[in-house]
């Protein structure tokens, strides 16, 4: 449910675009985010700040991760809790901590091999610039660069959005673009989204990612399948299938860019799921990633 400083948003700019036709079902369907923005370039003279690329601040305890063949995963990000929150409309992360995201071979383009860690303040007092391995799975290196948040709408996009609502003899698809990007406040330094809906054309993401965090089943790309194969999971409970692939949740969306050197394919998206359940409870140890290229 959007929050009424965002509703009143909403209302008011699809007055403004002349799209009171599909006021109701926007209403419905957008998502309240967080954008991640690029800032300076990283100098490492702070610790614990977010960070996309570049190298993480990780206490002496913890490993780096790596993965089924031993090889160091890729570092990609770290968050802190603390800079997000105050733009986390819905109230789904901890209050404090950090999140950190690697990653293994990003092929294939489902079930990729990844890890997400959440450490908590109490484990990051000792934390500090780790150096990442000279040879890691994606054999890439990636520049470090801040990052700011702020909270977003976020509209379904083009493999999410009922064509048959938001288009008629006054409005077409490109139109409503115009629309998305003043809701999201979309800008080109832009480097990741949280909690929107992920880059797809088939709509079908969290049927993916809902079967593999739930049975560890591999999506066959249909989604009446898979919600059948949830709903056996679950004896029979269709209800509480449906409601799971809903709750699905996308925890992290990591655009390609130039400057950082993130490059998913064909200038693709590398994302990330998590069980609503899970992300409310703290719990991190149970994630899914694949990755969307045109």
């Amino acid at each position: 449910m959007l929050s009424e400083n965002n509703q009143n948003k909403l209302e008011r700019i699809v007055r403004e675009y002349q799209f009171e036709h599909a006021m109701d079902y926007l209403k419905e369907t957008v998502r309240q985010g967080i954008r991640l923005s690029k800032k300076e370039m990283e100098t490492y003279n702070e610790i614990g700040v977010s960070r996309i690329g570049g190298d993480p601040d990780l206490p002496a305890t913890v490993k780096w991760p790596v993965n089924s063949d031993g090889i160091p995963m890729t570092f990609l990000a770290q968050l802190q809790l603390i800079e997000l929150v105050p733009h986390d409309v819905s109230a789904l992360l901890p209050a404090k901590g950090m999140l950190y995201f690697f990653v293994g071979v990003d092929e294939p383009a489902y079930g990729i091999e990844h890890k997400v860690i959440y450490l908590s303040d109490d484990n990051l007092q000792e934390a500090k610039r780790y150096h990442s391995p000279e040879v890691t799975a994606l054999e890439s290196e990636f520049t470090g660069y801040r990052v700011s948040a702020r909270p977003t709408m976020e509209p379904p996009n083009y493999g999410y959005v009922d064509y048959d609502i938001v288009e008629d003899d006054e409005h077409d698809y490109e139109q409503y673009e115009e629309l998305c990007f003043e809701l999201s406040d979309e800008n080109s330094a832009d480097l990741a989204v949280m909690f929107g809906y992920p880059s797809t054309q088939h709509g079908d993401c969290e049927y993916e990612a809902a079967l593999h965090l739930l049975t560890g089943l591999k999506y066959n790309y249909s989604a009446e399948s898979a919600l059948k194969q949830i709903t056996d999971h679950f004896q029979g409970d269709s209800i509480r299938a449906k409601q799971e692939i809903e709750d699905t949740v996308l925890l992290l969306a990591l655009d390609s860019d130039q400057d950082v050197g993130f490059c998913w394919w064909d200038a693709g998206e590398l994302q990330f799921y998590i069980r609503k359940e899970d992300l409310l409870a703290g719990n991190f140890a149970n994630t899914y990633c694949s990755l969307y290229s045109s």
